[in-house]
């Protein structure tokens, strides 16, 4: 008898009691339904933010693009009236330029005319000189072909051999750098050389 009811209790022990067993499934079935209303909440948080960030991106894009419009504008402003200084500086040397062929055509003296084209010269070089534009120094140079252009030869031995002879058209450089090369005339040995030795 006392063996029985110690099976008995035995048993009892190793059944797990239904309710228990219950309980622990709607717990299992709580925690699913949170992680889902987690996960939705995240979804719905980054999908607002992508969209934030969308919108900044258009907005940005927008701004930059109205950006270069303007550059854009003031570039093409800039290069409108970039020389209108130039312009202001040569105006006067027009001006003497039309005194001198009016006062050519109402005096035929040629001295008159001679005196306003020299004046006039005169003030091209000191516009370059404001604008920082230089002839370029070639006569009794040796020839550079960086800075001189030769359009011929010529044959003498007052000079040393490739020397700048005669300058046909002056060349300048602005700011150093060279904007037309000199056209010039160059040096050649006659083949002539009386300061070789006489052969023995």
């Amino acid at each position: 008898m006392v063996l029985k009811e110690k099976s008995r209790g035995d048993t009892n022990k190793k059944d797990p009691s239904p309710l228990k067993e219950s309980e622990s499934a709607v717990q299992e079935k709580d925690t699913d339904g949170l992680d889902s209303t987690s996960q939705e909440t995240d979804i719905a948080s980054l999908e607002a933010a992508l969209e934030a960030e969308k919108d900044r991106f258009i907005r940005l894009s927008a701004e930059f693009d109205n950006y270069r419009k303007r550059k854009q504008r003031e570039i093409d402003e800039f290069k409108k009236f970039a020389n209108e200084m130039v312009f202001k500086q040569f105006l006067p040397v027009v001006d003497n330029l039309e005194r001198a062929m009016a006062s050519a055509e109402n005096n035929q003296d040629i001295n008159t005319l001679l005196k306003g084209v020299k004046l006039t010269h005169k003030e091209i070089l000191k516009v370059f000189q404001d604008f920082n534009v230089k002839p370029v120094q070639a006569e009794k140079q040796p020839f550079d072909p960086n800075f001189h252009q030769a359009v011929t030869q010529k044959e003498t031995n007052e000079v040393p051999e490739n020397t700048v002879t005669d300058v046909l058209q002056t060349g300048y450089l602005l700011n150093d750098r060279l904007i037309r090369p000199a056209m010039v005339v160059v040096s050649k040995s006659t083949g002539n050389d009386t300061d070789e030795p006489e052969e023995k």
